[in-house]
């Protein structure tokens, strides 16, 4: 399984007790879709490899408390311990409406509702205190704050983003 077709699912974080079991610190505002997995990619190195899962509990929220297969010790344990988890993109619910994952909206095109065609979403820099898209407008970059009030529409159908910025955004990057 390659990296870019899985999405971060958390990272292990602790070992919870003396027969191998860990903790998974979830990445996700809802940890219960993940309680009752039957395995996880693991990052090791630059690997993902596969885990199987014996048994999970979800605890304080967003911790999962798991039993890998074949990791029966501490030591075993410690050679997992801080690694990111990680699941097939496939296994990602499905968003509707104005909802949408980062990934999702790359490459779509982006529209102003009073200054037209924005450009193409290249990425999206989640680094700052507000995410950003970055678009791309024939060589310039532009970056739009995912705002809930400036995201208009996701037009998933014809891969396109409809905002409506303030007067004056947009053009400060074409100046």
């Amino acid at each position: 399984m390659r990296k870019e077709d899985c999405f971060y699912l958390g990272k292990i974080v602790r070992k919870h007790s003396f027969r191998g079991e860990v903790v998974i610190k979830l990445d996700t505002d809802e940890p219960e879709l993940y309680e009752n997995m039957e395995s996880v990619f693991v990052l090791h190195g630059t690997n993902l490899i596969p885990f199987f899962i014996e048994k999970s509990l979800l605890q304080k929220g967003n911790q999962l408390r798991t039993k890998f297969d074949g990791v029966d010790s501490e030591s075993d344990a410690d050679g997992i311990l801080k690694s990111g988890v990680y699941l097939p993109l496939t296994m990602l619910p499905k968003l509707t409406g104005n909802q949408f994952y980062y990934h999702e909206v790359i490459g779509f095109e982006m529209e102003d509702v009073n200054f037209g065609a924005i450009g193409k979403i290249v990425g999206v820099n989640d680094k700052t205190a507000q995410p950003l898209f970055e678009v791309d407008k024939d060589g310039v970059e532009i970056f739009i704050p995912m705002i809930d009030h400036f995201i208009k529409k996701i037009d998933r159908k014809n891969s396109k983003v409809m905002v409506e910025t303030p007067e004056g955004l947009i053009d400060l990057y074409l100046q």
